[in-house]
């Protein structure tokens, strides 16, 4: 139910304006009186749990907070809680609430059962309008069905992404599609995202094409870090200066984990001895699990640069200056077409086939000889490489996030200045 707020400055010539009204205007006027005095507000609750989130999430909030009846609180679950923390800054935002649910080695059902625990309790004492979610997380699983057993509408940013495998991406195929059954508003990516939302019988006056606030964040931070030199890694700003091809490497998801992290990190090792002039830098993700298996394999090589899980300011500044990109990752899927880098994906499905479709990524697989023949071409065939630079990134023009909160706006009354109590 949406909330009363008292406007105790409201001017007091309203009423008079109000009561000058014909008598028989009947309800129309008292509604006027009534609202000359009250305006009503709403309380959304956007809650994020990992480092994607609170990038995709960070221009939704900051457009929030343009609105002064929106009464904006941002949740950390904690799921990467100082990654989340580090993104949010980024953006000058501190989060409202802090939840620590992450402990060493827990498996996904321990995390799931103390996500429903702590989000709950929150929902339970902040008793929101609305709760935005992004994306396919256990966080954004776990924050949608709360929402859902307390009757709280669910606004699901990034929705209609689907690879139709449950266990790839896993557990996150899962998730986003649980999320889409149970979500008051849809807000789809792409066109193709849109079309598996109503294939799935979404209704069409719920769902809405907006493109990814990635695109929003990536603009966001493209002007920010104009002039700025600073948030280049030193060895990376030499690197570059000396004229070396900069390969950014980004590699965690769990099904690579084990014997696909290995073969990525032989096939890095391999492409370090056969191109000289190129540096492999590759931020290595705080999961113990994968830690170990890079750090054993490409420890002490000299055209391998392991760094610490970067800012997203330092990370945009090394995506910046990249020839191209390696990643199991999703969101640099979006990100680095929009900054004409070529994408080779290293998986074997990818939730986001547009940038395949369009040319400027391309899976390979997570096996050595593919990722050393793709990354091969790129650098050989210069004539391949610019038709993936220069294809059309399918994902947004960096006004997402206001068609997102528009839409939520319009479904809670505001498009008429009346609110449904």
């Amino acid at each position: 139910m949406l909330k009363l707020c008292i406007r105790i400055a409201k001017p007091i010539t309203s009423l008079f304006l109000v009561l000058k009204q014909p008598c028989n205007a009947g309800q129309l006027y008292a509604d006027a009186l009534f609202l000359s005095f009250f305006e009503f507000c709403m309380k959304i609750i956007v809650i994020a749990g990992t480092r994607p989130e609170a990038v995709k999430l960070a221009p939704v909030v900051m457009e929030l907070k343009k609105h002064k009846d929106i009464t904006t609180v941002v949740c950390n679950s904690g799921q990467h809680q100082q990654m989340i923390e580090d993104a949010f800054s980024d953006f000058g935002i501190v989060p409202d609430i802090s939840l620590n649910v992450m402990c060493h080695g827990q498996s996904l059902a321990s995390l799931t059962a103390k996500l429903f625990t702590a989000i709950d309790e929150v929902f339970e004492r902040e008793n929101p309008d609305w709760v935005i979610v992004q994306g396919d997380t256990t966080t954004v699983m776990v924050g949608a069905m709360c929402a859902f057993y307390r009757h709280i509408r669910i606004a699901h940013v990034e929705a209609g992404l689907r690879s139709y495998d449950k266990y790839a991406p896993f557990p996150e195929e899962v998730n986003r599609q649980t999320v889409t059954r149970i979500a008051d508003l849809h807000f789809a990516p792409t066109g193709l995202a849109y079309n598996n939302l109503i294939k799935e019988g979404i209704s069409p006056d719920n769902v809405y094409i907006t493109g990814n606030t990635v695109i929003d964040a990536l603009m966001w931070v493209r002007d920010y870090l104009k002039d700025k030199n600073e948030y280049l890694h030193e060895d990376v700003r030499k690197a570059v200066e000396q004229g070396k091809k900069i390969i950014l490497v980004t590699g965690h998801r769990r099904e690579n984990q084990g014997t696909g992290l290995v073969d990525i990190c032989n096939a890095i090792k391999h492409l370090s001895y056969k191109y000289m002039d190129c540096i492999f830098v590759y931020p290595v993700h705080l999961n113990p699990a994968v830690q170990n298996t890079v750090r054993t394999i490409l420890s002490n090589h000299a055209r391998v640069m392991l760094l610490p899980p970067l800012s997203y300011l330092h990370f945009q500044a090394l995506l910046n200056v990249s020839y191209l990109v390696l990643t199991d990752s999703g969101g640099i899927q979006e990100e680095a077409p929009a900054l004409s880098k070529p994408v080779l994906v290293m998986r074997e499905v990818t939730e986001r086939p547009e940038g395949i479709q369009a040319g400027c990524a391309r899976l390979v697989g997570a096996s050595t000889d593919a990722i050393v023949d793709g990354v091969s071409e790129l650098i050989e065939n210069a004539e391949e490489y610019n038709r993936m630079k220069n294809a059309q990134n399918p994902y947004g023009h960096g006004h997402s996030s206001e068609k997102i909160v528009s839409a939520i706006l319009r479904a809670s009354g505001y498009e008429t200045g009346l609110m449904a109590v």
